[in-house]
């Protein structure tokens, strides 16, 4: 048997997502039946557990322009901060009607996109720590060789955030705060508002993953 000799391999080219990328992942946004189950952006439903929330927003270039065509996934803790995978080994139950992953594209026109699920618990950290109640999000879009990583934090949950481990790796204040989104209510509803700036002055903090 052979042994690899990894320096005669060589790293294979990366290309830009095309401008059709979120079609090809959420056919149905654009009026394509393709998919037996879809999927969509609403992670609850009438038997989950927790607070009910929105959560919306817009990607913004570098000249503050929304992207039309960008992809977007979360994934997320239940109420209780358990993740809805066998790879969760906080020996805590899981809510079995909450599913923790979602997908959307943004409206063609406007830019917008949202999420219906329930605001998650708190989640257990490296060595003892607690990270304070998040949304993990992944974004595509035209130009972009690699998904850019981010999370969404509570602006509600200030104690949580003041100690939460990961936004106290971010070194500027000011930079800690392009991942917090912000709560209003419409109708009755709680709905949090995070837009995400991929490049420019106030250029949310991604993480390299």
């Amino acid at each position: 048997m052979n042994a690899w000799n990894f320096q005669e391999l060589k790293e294979t080219p990366s290309q830009t997502g095309g401008p059709y990328v979120h079609i090809g992942l959420l056919p149905q946004q654009a009026n394509i039946e393709v998919f037996e189950h879809n999927f969509n952006n609403q992670l609850v439903s009438e038997k989950t557990q927790g607070q009910r929330i929105r959560l919306e927003g817009q990607v913004f270039d570098g000249l503050g322009l929304p992207l039309r065509d960008v992809l977007l996934e979360i994934w997320q803790a239940d109420t209780n901060g358990v993740y809805p995978s066998h790879a969760d080994s906080q020996g805590k139950s899981v809510d079995p009607s909450f599913c923790g992953w979602g997908r959307t594209g943004a409206n063609f026109e406007t830019g917008f996109w949202s999420f219906d699920t329930i605001k998650p618990g708190a989640v257990a950290g490296r060595k003892g720590s607690t990270q304070a109640p998040h949304i993990a999000v992944v974004l595509f879009a035209r130009g972009i060789n690699i998904g850019l990583n981010t999370r969404i934090y509570f602006d509600d949950e200030i104690e949580a955030n003041a100690n939460d481990p990961v936004l106290n790796s971010i070194e500027w204040a000011t930079r800690r705060q392009t991942l917090i989104a912000k709560r209003t209510e419409v109708d009755g509803e709680v709905v949090y508002r995070f837009d995400i700036r991929i490049q420019g002055e106030d250029e949310t903090v991604f993480f390299d993953i």
